[in-house]
């Protein structure tokens, strides 16, 4: 290996997460980003109410609940893609309040979205490339001289390459992204947030619409970052999945929190109950909960 290769990320251990008892808000002993006060009204519909949230470092958070919980504006408001109407929050020590998502981006917060956002005509090369911070060729100027950049380019190209042969993606390089399957967009998704090197990530659904082939290849892949030593901070409905590689597990219902812990024992919290089944006492459940609330029944079962 060339001595002035990339130096790997050492991974951190995901012990003694929590300080204290785990209970909605608790602090972590070590938290990469830390939420106050988000607050996000759309009309009269309060989406997001958390009072107080942390986000462990080195670890691999699921954020579960109900639809309509708030989960994914609560991405969005932590990421630049939305704006609260009140709060705080901040991303290793840096406040994100008023930040655009691309600066945000360029601190090293990425996230992927429940509807990938693959360039379906451009090749996933060219998508991979779009990954890449601080490329010299983006000046207007300097893009007219490409000896300035083009070394830079197959650097970029390489890393790339190498990422995509991770995902088992090298050999569709040059195919437009457009022609790729729904898992293989998830994968092609991971792999260009992988291109700026980030220290949080965050997944939203990333098995939503994936063929059931592909699942342990996405699991295995987020399992990995952790190991890189990176965070991550994923939205999921699959509880088994969340049950197998979570290592902390925070419970939104009606936009707030209203259970943490680790997943055996959130898995038997009475408010992860309530928020999954009490809202439907009295009327019939989606497919979607209804699929959510048997998978919550088979591993209390399993628990206990």
């Amino acid at each position: 290996m060339s001595s002035d290769a990339a130096p790997t990320k050492k991974p951190v251990k995901s012990v003694g997460l929590h300080v204290g008892d785990a209970e909605p808000g608790c602090k972590k002993t070590d938290p990469i980003l830390i939420a106050d006060g988000v607050k996000r009204t759309f009309g009269g519909l309060t989406a997001v109410d958390v009072a107080h949230v942390e986000i462990p470092r080195g670890a691999i958070t699921a954020l579960i609940g109900p639809n309509g919980a708030g989960k994914t504006t609560f991405f969005n408001l932590l990421t630049g893609f939305d704006k609260p109407d009140t709060g705080n929050w901040s991303f290793d020590g840096t406040s994100l309040a008023h930040v655009p998502a691309f600066k945000v981006a360029r601190m090293g917060l990425i996230r992927t979205f429940q509807l990938t956002k693959a360039l379906g005509l451009l090749t996933v090369m060219d998508n991979m490339k779009l990954g890449a911070t601080g490329q010299r060729g983006e000046n207007l100027f300097r893009a007219m001289l490409p000896f300035l950049w083009r070394k830079q380019d197959d650097e970029i190209e390489a890393k790339a390459l190498e990422l995509l042969g991770r995902f088992k993606l090298d050999a569709k390089k040059d195919d437009y992204a457009a022609s790729l399957s729904g898992g293989q967009r998830k994968l092609l998704e991971m792999a260009r947030a992988l291109m700026s090197d980030p220290t949080l990530v965050m997944l939203d659904e990333p098995m939503a619409g994936v063929n059931p082939a592909l699942t342990q290849s996405l699991l295995d892949h987020i399992l990995d970052l952790k190991t890189q030593g990176m965070t991550v901070l994923f939205v999921e409905h699959d509880m088994h999945m969340v049950r197998h590689i979570a290592d902390w597990v925070i419970v939104m219902a009606e936009g707030k929190v209203v259970a943490e812990g680790d997943p055996h024992s959130v898995m038997q919290d009475q408010a992860v109950i309530d928020a999954y089944l009490g809202q439907h006492h009295d009327q019939d459940l989606g497919a979607a909960d209804t699929g959510h609330v048997e998978a919550l029944k088979e591993l209390i079962d399993d628990e206990q």
